[in-house]
């Protein structure tokens, strides 16, 4: 699993040795926060993969590192199996056009970068309807009688 360091300036992808060597990357890859343009979170990073591995690894189904180059832009991915993963889609970053990791934690890493964001999150039926409806709390019902089955006729 790749590390990913956070702060108010930057995100960075801390990759291992192994990582290194798989990916043909020689260092830690820095993304400005101010080029992150989408965070989404994704079960399959497969479906995201665009181009051709150049230089990278590529084992169907099992990983995909390196830099991914197609006719939309290079693609930066660290991919393990169909775990879940994040597409960080970025504008005005000099190298990649597109970040995609296998990480447990997705949720947490766009809940992060949300922080910054000047206004409060909107709950989606405050956009729809403009109040969120209460329910009434659930009632006791009473509890009915049942009658006692009455006895077989004797034959």
């Amino acid at each position: 699993m790749v590390t990913l360091l956070l702060d108010s300036t930057q995100l960075e992808i801390v990759l291992s040795g192994a990582e290194r060597v798989l990916a043909f990357h020689k260092g830690n890859v820095a993304i400005e926060r101010s080029t992150i343009a989408k965070v989404q979170l994704t079960d399959d990073a497969w479906t995201w993969l665009r181009g051709f591995p150049s230089p990278g690894t590529h084992v169907r189904g099992v990983i995909a590192m390196g830099t991914w180059r197609s006719s939309a832009g290079d693609d930066f991915a660290i991919v393990r199996r169909h775990r879940p993963s994040v597409v960080i889609d970025l504008n005005g970053h000099p190298e990649y056009e597109r970040i995609i990791l296998t990480t447990r934690h997705g949720l947490q890493l766009v809940q992060a970068l949300r922080l910054d964001v000047d206004t409060q999150a909107v709950d989606v039926v405050d956009l729809a309807t403009g109040t969120i409806p209460v329910e009434p709390a659930p009632t006791k019902k009473k509890a009915r009688k049942r009658k006692a089955p009455s006895p077989a006729p004797a034959t």
